[in-house]
C-alpha cells in the first residue's frame, strides 16, 4: 500500500486504499476536496462553468 489516502469508486462508491476498484469497475478517486488557495487563478472559471452546470449562466 504506496498511498495511504482513502479513495472511492466512481461507478459503485465503494472505498478503498487501492488505486483500482477491489470489484473491478476501474480507477478510483478522492473523495476529499482540493485544497483551498486564496491565489487560485482559475477559480473564477471553475465556479463559473459550476454555475453553467446548474443551469443559471451561460457557458463561457
Amino acid at each position: 500500500m504506496s498511498d495511504p489516502l482513502l479513495r472511492v469508486c466512481r461507478v459503485c462508491a465503494r472505498y478503498s486504499f487501492r488505486p483500482e476498484c477491489p470489484d473491478g469497475h476501474g480507477p478510483t478517486r478522492t473523495p476529499h476536496p482540493a485544497r483551498f488557495d486564496p491565489a487560485d487563478r482559475y477559480g473564477k472559471y471553475r465556479r463559473q462553468l459550476q454555475e453553467a452546470a446548474r443551469g443559471r449562466l451561460s457557458a463561457p
